[in-house]
């Protein structure tokens, strides 16, 4: 049997090798899909992140009341960041805009101060926009809140049309990933089917002939996923060089996510593949095997 096993790891190492480039390059494609879907969901939210809500103080309130209403903003569990401008800084920001200056006729500055605050991805929606509008308009110190319904809309639009899509295509070539790897590793082992039936003939149990092929098709599974995250990081690395601000839209929970799933998709695919090509081969009689 050791004849067997040295004649085996030599006459199967060129397929082996086949065989990891083969999954590594189906699992890197893979991989390159995720990180796409991974940065367009976060690019979605920062678009969502950027929806800026402007609750308006009402005229002659103490600023008592005006400190209260800037406490009660930030506790809100839906608030991600919030400026308080007073009507000095929107007077200046309305000339800054290229509008002349209204003091130069007017006794007193006639815009109101205001709360500004931008919300978190999940909270930019029109059914929760509306619920936030009804909260303010309840305060006494709230004259007015607006926000661009327009703009929400299209944008969840146009953030679920995107999502959609690319769950389309991930199913597809996830189903296809499967299917090639699945037939790269049957190619693999079909150079080995004259060793694997050789080695049942002269007394093998079917368990002493699988159980190596079966670590080594972990092992080479592994191998696979990793050279493909090496890939992936590689990638990463020369587009945030080119383009920085993809540095803003890196998630290392979902990445390592990513990156664990193709090495466990690497491991499970080669094991069964390879399970199930020595099983089939073993069945055969010698004469199928031409």
């Amino acid at each position: 049997m050791a004849q067997f096993g040295k004649g085996y790891a030599k006459r199967s190492t060129p397929s082996y090798f086949m065989a990891i480039v083969g999954v590594s390059l189906v699992l890197f494609l893979l991989g390159l899909l995720g990180w796409i879907v991974i940065n367009a969901n976060r690019l979605g939210e920062n678009f969502r992140e950027n929806v800026e809500v402007q609750v308006y103080v009402r005229q002659n309130i103490s600023a008592k009341d005006s400190a209260a209403l800037v406490q009660f903003v930030a506790a809100q569990p839906y608030v991600k960041s919030y400026n308080y401008v007073t009507k000095e800084m929107a007077r200046r920001q309305f000339v800054g805009d290229g509008n002349d200056d209204f003091m130069s006729v007017l006794d007193q500055n006639p815009l109101p101060a205001s709360v500004d605050f931008r919300l978190k991805s999940e909270y930019a929606n029109a059914d929760s926009l509306n619920k936030i509008k009804a909260d303010f308009s309840q305060n006494l110190a709230v004259d007015e809140v607006k926000y661009n319904k327009k703009l929400v809309t299209n944008l969840n639009d146009m953030i679920r049309k995107v999502s959609l899509a690319l769950l389309v295509i991930t199913v597809l070539i996830s189903v296809a990933v499967i299917i090639l790897i699945d037939n790269t590793i049957r190619l693999a082992m079909f150079s080995n089917r004259f060793l694997i039936k050789t080695m049942q003939m002269v007394g093998a149990t079917r368990w002493f002939i699988a159980r190596p092929m079966d670590r080594r098709a972990i092992v080479n599974g592994a191998i696979s996923g990793l050279i493909a995250i090496g890939g992936i990081v590689g990638i990463i690395f020369v587009c945030e060089t080119w383009l920085p601000d993809m540095k803003a839209l890196r998630d290392y929970t979902l990445l390592s996510g990513m990156f664990i799933v193709m090495i466990l998709l690497g491991i499970c695919i080669s094991f069964i593949s390879t399970h199930r090509s020595v099983v089939k081969y073993l069945k055969m009689k010698l004469d199928d095997l031409y």
